[in-house]
């Protein structure tokens, strides 16, 4: 194993609001260009069908490859790993920014995503690094990080707002440089160094397969409302992808030095923290996507009122995760909080489905989604820790690319499903408020379901927090 520097307990917390940042900028990255769409849809000449790509783009391209980022991360160091995602982020941004026709901003936008699947995984990894040895501070730093995306998320519809009206929507790119210059900066000063693992090979094959079979799974997933879920194209895809990824799965179980050992998944609570989270992202994106929908498109919210709409919902997450949930964890038990959590999400969800064509902000949405927020704020950090903290030290990495692999895979999957649900029920029929609010209640319900799934599979598979807890304690000494 090799020697690890590990910064003065004084930079510690400087290292988590760096790691933070790289959270905040990641989630960020999927909301802020949401306003400037219709002005990059006019200057780059996007049809109607494709514009949905200045999106999707940056999320297959995440999604295929945080596992991959994820072995780099262990093999090479996660210092190294982050700060490279940081270069890759930037140079997409500038990509991006400077586009003058589709296909260079779909390649901007796909090198943001290169960037983003180094960051996530070597953020976790260097957060268990910093805290691992001391339960109750990771804990606290679980909070931080975890209530770093919902600020970022909102913070993007915002900034989206901001920079497209005032100056341009090429600065909804360029405003991620100055801070990977800062980032790229701190990093060597305030982050540990080393790698946590012997240097080994990588597999490159391997993670070819994984690469192209989540990356056709969530093109599959994304495109499918868009052709159909019937269309031949939808079906090639997905069984590519599915073929791939068994691919994949055989590779590995026979592979010496695989990308994903197996094995990984004997440790207590990874598996199911795994489900657990990628149930909560296939609920809760749905909900953030369609309550702005119906803010916008019923209740005839412009952009930034919109956002503003969604700052109690936001302010109580960063509560929930900062303050609330590192005490009951340790009263209540991890398994405890994420049962709860969905089922506190799943009746906010339910809630909204109340929607009115004639609605208000303060009777139809800020009661409901309060519910649904506190449910988040108590599910993520308990699922997220044990995901992570599960894994052997040295397997840091790969844990953090399979749990960020699954909340983003079940974010889009989640989405697909739930959008082409509503657009059965009317969420399609722009300027129809009535055949709308129908689509859109019937999309809360939907993930509602989705949410009770988790939690109902969550009190069926994840093991009793005492043992796993115990187990964290002893493996983040090593």
């Amino acid at each position: 194993m090799s020697r690890i520097s590990t910064p003065s307990a004084s930079r510690r917390w400087l290292a988590l609001a760096l790691i933070a940042l790289a959270q905040f900028i990641v989630i960020m990255d999927t909301s802020i260009i949401g306003v400037a769409l219709p002005k990059m849809q006019e200057a780059l000449g996007f049809s109607q069908e494709n514009l949905s790509w200045v999106f999707n783009a940056y999320v297959v391209v995440f999604g295929g490859l945080l596992l991959l980022g994820g072995r780099l991360s262990d093999l090479f160091g996660a210092r190294r790993m982050f700060s490279l995602g940081w270069v890759m982020l930037a140079v997409g941004s500038f990509v991006a920014g400077i586009a003058g026709n589709a296909a260079t901003e779909l390649v901007g936008r796909g090198v943001q995503g290169v960037g983003a699947a180094l960051i996530a995984p070597s953020a976790l990894t260097l957060l268990m690094m910093l805290f691992g040895a001391n339960p109750k501070e990771l804990t606290t730093a679980f909070a931080f990080y975890g209530a770093a995306a919902p600020a970022g998320g909102t913070a993007g519809v915002f900034l989206g707002g901001l920079i497209t009206e005032y100056a341009s929507w090429p600065w909804v790119f360029y405003i991620n440089i100055p801070i990977a210059v800062i980032a790229l900066v701190a990093a060597p000063a305030l982050l540990p160094g080393g790698a946590l693992a012997s240097r080994g090979s990588i597999d490159l094959f391997g993670a070819l397969l994984a690469t192209l079979g989540l990356g056709a799974a969530v093109f599959a997933i994304v495109r499918a409302p868009e052709v159909g879920w019937s269309n031949i194209g939808t079906w090639g895809v997905s069984a590519a992808a599915a073929v791939l990824l068994v691919g994949f799965l055989v590779l590995q179980a026979k592979k010496r030095e695989p990308l994903m050992p197996l094995a990984i998944f004997r440790a207590p609570g990874l598996g199911a923290a795994n489900l657990a989270q990628l149930l909560l992202g296939a609920s809760w994106i749905p909900m953030w996507f369609f309550l702005n929908l119906y803010l916008q498109q019923v209740l005839g919210f412009s952009a930034f009122p919109s956002g503003a709409a969604l700052l109690p919902m936001t302010a109580l997450i960063m509560i929930g995760m900062i303050v609330i949930a590192p005490r009951l964890i340790t009263r209540l038990g991890a398994k405890a909080m994420i049962v709860s959590g969905l089922g506190l999400l799943a009746g906010g969800l339910y809630w909204l489905s109340f929607i009115r064509p004639d609605g208000s902000f303060w009777v139809d949405v800020l009661p409901a989604s309060l519910l649904a927020a506190l449910g988040m704020s108590l599910a993520f950090i308990p699922s997220l820790q044990m995901a992570i903290s599960s894994a052997k030290p040295e397997q840091g990495g790969l844990a953090s690319g399979i749990v960020n692999t699954g909340y983003q895979i079940g974010s889009a999957f989640g989405l697909a499903v739930v959008t082409a649900i509503a657009a059965a029920y009317g969420a399609s029929q722009l300027g129809n408020v009535s055949a709308l609010t129908d689509g859109f209640s019937v999309a809360f319900i939907a993930a509602a379901v989705v949410a009770l799934l988790g939690a109902v599979l969550a009190t069926i598979t994840l093991r009793s927090d005492k043992s796993v807890l115990a187990k964290v304690s002893t493996d983040s000494r090593v």
